[in-house]
C-alpha cells in the first residue's frame, strides 16, 4: 500500500487519550470514524486486520468440523416470541434495537439463538444428522446504555457466533470441549494470552458457561485468577446465591486464595441444554422413533474486542509517553514499512515492487515533503511491526530491518529479504 493513498491525518501524540491510547490514535488518524457514540466506520488498517482475525477463526472452526452459514440481521418478532425472549430483550433488559412498521415488528440481531434453532431443526430432522455446529461472522447490534472504550463496548460490532446441536447432554459436553480447544488455538495464533473463566449464563440461558478473558488494565471485568492452573472465575459470581456451584466447577474451596486481575472478555461459550429446542417446540427423530429435543450450545467471539486488545496491549512508550503501537507480526496486515529520503526514492520504489511481487504486504511511505523523522513516527502510529529505512547511509545492497517493538536491527541482502520477512 502507498501511504499517500491512505490520507491519514497529522496528529499530536500529546493529545492522545491515556485510557485507550491505541484506538484513540486510529481515531485521530481517521482510521476509525465515530458516527455516534458506539457506532463506528473502519479504515484500511482495521478492516484488513479484521479479515486476518476472521481467517484464523474460520480456519480453526473448519478444522473442528463446524459449518459456516449466515443468518439474517433483521429478525422477526415472532421467532423471539417462540423462545419467550422478546420481552426479555426489548423490555426487561432493553438490549435489542427494534423496528415497527406496516410490515410488522422486527429486531436487529443482538445474537441468533432463535434463528440458529429454526435453521438447524430444518436440516437436522434425524439422529443420523447429529451432531452439527453452524457458525457465522457478522455484525451484531446491542443497545448499550453506556458505550465505552471505543470497540471494547460499542453498540454495533462484528462477532463470530456458533450454535451446536447434539442428541444428548453427554454429546453436548463433548462438543463444548471441542469448541473450548478450538478457542484456545485461535487465541494462541492471534498472539493473545487467554484465561478460561467460569461465568454467569445471563440472558442466554443454560447451566454451564465460560468466558475467555484477556488480561489488560483497560478491562471492565475483574476475575479471580489461579495462575498455576491458568483458570479463573468472574468475580461477579461470588455475589450469587449459588456461588458454590461455580466454585465447584473449578475445584476451588477458598476463593480468597485467588489473585484479582483486570481483564476483558473476548469470547464466551454456553451449554444451553434443551432451553431453545423445548421452548420453540423443535425436535429430532431419535433411534427409537420418538421425538426428542436437541441439546444445544452457543459460542461467541468478538472480533472488534480482539483487535482493540491487540492494539492496546502492544503500545510503545518513549519517556513515559505513548509513541504508538506495534502489532504482533503474525497478524499485522502490513509486515514492513519502507522509508526513504529524496535521494533513495527510486530504490524505495524498487524495493516496494520487489516485496509486493514476493507476497510480502508492505507500506511504502511515498508522501512528499516529509522528513525521515516524521516518516518514522508514522510507522508507530500505524502499528507496523518492522521498518526499512533507506537514508544517507544506504549503500544499495545492505537493507537494515528494524523491529519496532524490540528496537532490534538486522542487516540482510536483497536476496535474503523475502525469507527474513516471510
Amino acid at each position: 500500500m502507498r501511504l499517500s493513498k491512505l490520507n491519514i491525518k497529522k496528529i499530536n501524540l500529546n493529545d492522545v487519550s491515556e485510557s485507550y491510547a491505541g484506538q484513540d490514535i486510529l481515531m485521530k488518524l481517521g482510521e476509525l470514524y465515530q458516527f455516534e457514540s458506539g457506532i463506528y466506520g473502519y479504515g484500511n488498517l482495521w478492516t484488513k486486520l479484521e479479515r486476518i482475525v476472521e481467517d484464523v477463526i474460520i480456519e480453526e472452526l473448519d478444522k473442528a468440523g463446524c459449518i459456516q452459514v449466515e443468518f439474517p440481521k433483521l429478525q422477526p418478532k415472532k421467532i423471539w416470541e417462540q423462545s419467550n425472549r422478546w420481552d426479555t430483550y426489548t423490555k426487561e433488559g432493553d438490549i435489542m434495537f427494534t423496528l415497527n412498521n406496516n410490515l410488522g415488528e422486527y429486531g436487529l440481531a443482538p445474537t441468533a439463538e432463535e434463528c440458529a434453532t429454526l435453521f438447524g431443526a430444518n436440516r437436522l430432522a434425524s439422529y443420523k444428522n447429529l451432531p452439527a455446529t453452524y457458525y457465522q461472522i457478522g455484525e451484531k447490534f446491542r443497545k448499550e446504555i453506556r458505550a465505552r472504550g471505543y470497540l471494547f463496548r460499542p453498540r454495533t460490532f462484528v462477532m463470530m457466533d456458533a450454535y451446536s446441536f447434539d442428541k444428548n447432554e453427554e454429546d453436548m459436553q463433548k462438543t463444548y470441549e471441542l469448541m473450548h480447544e478450538a478457542y484456545l488455538r485461535i487465541f494462541k495464533r492471534l498472539g493473545i494470552d487467554i484465561i478460561p473463566v467460569v461465568s454467569d449464563n445471563g440472558v442466554i440461558g443454560g447451566k454451564v458457561a465460560e468466558e475467555f478473558q484477556a488480561l489488560t488494565n483497560l478491562g471492565e471485568d475483574i476475575i479471580l485468577y489461579d495462575k498455576e492452573k491458568n483458570i479463573g472465575i468472574n468475580k461477579e459470581v461470588l455475589d450469587f446465591a449459588n456461588k458454590d456451584e461455580y466454585l465447584e466447577q473449578l475445584n476451588i474451596t477458598d476463593a480468597s486464595s485467588l489473585e484479582e486481575k483486570s481483564s476483558v472478555e473476548l469470547g464466551n461459550n454456553f451449554q444451553l441444554g434443551t432451553k431453545y429446542s423445548e421452548s420453540m417446540k423443535l425436535y429430532y427423530t431419535a433411534e427409537d422413533g420418538s421425538q426428542k429435543p436437541y441439546y444445544m450450545g452457543c459460542y461467541g467471539i468478538g472480533l472488534g474486542r480482539i483487535i482493540a486488545c491487540l492494539i492496546e496491549n502492544n503500545l510503545i512508550f518513549k519517556d513515559n509517553k505513548v509513541k504508538g503501537f506495534s502489532l504482533p507480526y503474525q497478524v499485522a496486515p502490513y509486515k514492513v514499512q519502507i522509508i526513504y529520503n529524496e535521494n533513495n526514492q527510486e530504490n524505495g520504489e524498487k524495493l516496494y515492487h520487489y516485496l509486493i511481487e514476493n507476497n510480502i504486504n508492505c507500506i511504502l511511505d511515498d508522501r512528499e515533503n516529509l522528513s525521515i523523522g516524521n516518516r518514522i513516527n508514522d510507522v508507530y502510529v500505524l502499528g507496523t511491526p518492522k521498518m526499512i529505512i533507506l537514508g544517507n547511509k544506504f549503500n544499495g545492497e545492505d537493507y537494515e530491518i528494524e523491529d519496532t517493538k524490540e528496537t532490534s536491527k538486522k542487516i540482510v541482502k536483497l536476496e535474503d529479504l523475502v525469507k527474513e520477512l516471510s
